[in-house]
């Protein structure tokens, strides 16, 4: 069981990366499965963050998807409150009760096919930064990038088709979490003492699915295996 965690995290940080997240709501959910303390989930998840976000965006960037006209008014506002969320230290059991959601929130987000629009818009500035003010927020809290609710934000309002949104997102989710990094320091910070072992396989898994992804290869089964585990973390949040 020692080795299984490190592996799991390799397939989440692939399935993630390969549609440009991170996979802070996928490492949140091995961690509840596991039964690892809430005191290292936020900044551990965060931290995988940071590589596989990263390397995720480099690749997607390089093949030309990104377009920083696009981030710019969600990155403007969720930054400054990814810093003062990750502040907020919540009780374990309401802190469970809220991933919980989150999970389910985010197993929607993998089951549910978004179409390709035909055409985008330049996302208006001031909604934008609304939006980025609360996903900023939000995600410092949980411990997330906030990518898996602005990727199909992104495509539902016609702002990014589906290659953009992921490349847009893989960068909004390295730099909240930075930032929301940078406020758990400031309260004292608790890593999982395997955490080196996991970027490891976060990076490894991270090189495959962006790579993967932005080629356009097919991940369907898997995400939705994927899926069903994140809903069984979810149930086993909120009623145990």
């Amino acid at each position: 069981m020692e080795y299984l965690l490190p592996i799991l995290i390799l397939i989440v940080a692939f399935l993630f990366s390969s549609i440009g997240h991170g996979g802070a709501s996928g490492y949140l959910a091995l961690m509840a499965i596991f039964g690892i303390s809430t005191i290292y989930m936020k900044a551990s998840a965060l931290t995988l963050n940071l590589f596989v976000a990263g390397i995720s965006f480099y690749l997607y960037q390089r093949n030309g998807y990104f377009k920083w006209k696009v981030l710019f008014p969600f990155i403007l506002g969720s930054i400054p409150l990814a810093f003062l969320g990750a502040k907020i230290n919540l009780d374990p059991d309401l802190y469970k009760i809220i991933l919980g959601i989150l999970l389910i929130i985010a197993v929607l987000r993998i089951v549910v096919k978004h179409h390709e629009p035909k055409s985008t818009n330049q996302p208006h500035f001031l909604l934008g930064l609304i939006i980025g003010m609360m996903l900023g927020f939000f995600s410092g809290m949980i411990g997330i990038g906030g990518g898996i609710i602005l990727t199909p934000i992104l495509i539902l309002f016609n702002w990014a088709k589906i290659k953009t949104a992921a490349a847009v997102s893989a960068l909004f989710i390295l730099l909240n979490s930075a930032s929301g990094l940078a406020g758990i320091i400031t309260t004292g910070i608790n890593l999982e003492p395997h955490i080196y072992l996991w970027i490891i396989m976060g990076i490894l898994g991270g090189l495959a699915g962006s790579y993967s992804g932005s080629m356009k290869f097919s991940t369907k089964t898997l995400k939705y295996i994927l899926a069903a585990a994140m809903f069984l973390a979810s149930i086993k949040l909120l009623v145990f």
